[in-house]
């Protein structure tokens, strides 16, 4: 999937805003389906952080969202993630520091909600989660409403499904563009998006693929026997 992404940006001009879109707005459809009104996003900086901030635009633009909480100061995100979190700003959304806040606002942004979205760390992770991170992971997993990870639950392995420290466990998985290995071994119901990547990035990648949407942005996806 990074060289998808490389691919896509690179030689085919398919912008990163883009892409964050397709995945925030398809995954602000996947959570509105149920019945929760007090959605929290936590967002992380990078990609993964991008979408899940998008989504909260379309969240709070449907009256859904409760709080966004960041795992940084809204200072230290760069490139795409800080243009939606500009977006956001403008709209007047909260955000919860919850690197600068000493006192417990963040964790009760994650508890009193309806629903958790998990989008703080995506494909990239490497070894545990550490500081903010970790401890946020921590919270969602203890959140007593379900919780929906954008492409990856945070703490996982995309491509082994190990876990080095800690990790969410969503009830669902929204994975972008192509399924994840290392979401095999994982309960919980998994989604797949399509994020309008041309099937010649897939070909120029070295990737077999055909495009399994048929008229839908999204599939669910089962593990074949």
């Amino acid at each position: 999937m990074a060289e998808v992404d490389r691919v896509a940006v690179e030689e085919f001009g398919l912008g990163i805003i883009q892409m964050m879109e397709h995945a925030g707005r398809t995954l602000s459809r996947v959570v509105i389906e149920g019945d929760a009104d007090r959605i929290t996003v936590v967002a992380g900086g990078g990609g993964n952080g991008g979408g899940g901030l998008a989504c909260a635009r379309h969240l709070a633009a449907r009256d859904r969202l409760h709080r966004v909480v960041l795992d940084r100061s809204p200072d230290e995100y760069e490139g795409a993630p800080a243009t939606q979190l500009r977006l956001l700003e403008g709209m007047g959304v909260e955000l919860v520091d919850a690197a600068a806040t000493p006192d417990d606002s963040a964790t009760a942004a994650i508890t009193d909600a309806d629903r958790v979205i998990d989008a703080l760390i995506g494909y990239g992770l490497t070894g545990a989660p550490r500081g903010v991170a970790a401890e946020l992971i921590t919270a969602i997993e203890s959140a007593p409403g379900p919780v929906t990870a954008l492409d990856v639950p945070s703490g996982v392995d995309a491509t082994t499904g190990e876990a080095a420290g800690a990790v969410a466990t969503p009830e669902t998985t929204l994975t972008l563009a192509l399924p994840k290995t290392g979401l095999a071994p994982l309960d919980g119901s998994l989604v797949c998006a399509d994020l309008g990547i041309p099937a010649g990035v897939y070909a120029a990648a070295g990737i077999e693929y055909e495009h399994p949407f048929g008229d839908r942005f999204s599939v669910e996806l089962s593990l074949a026997e």
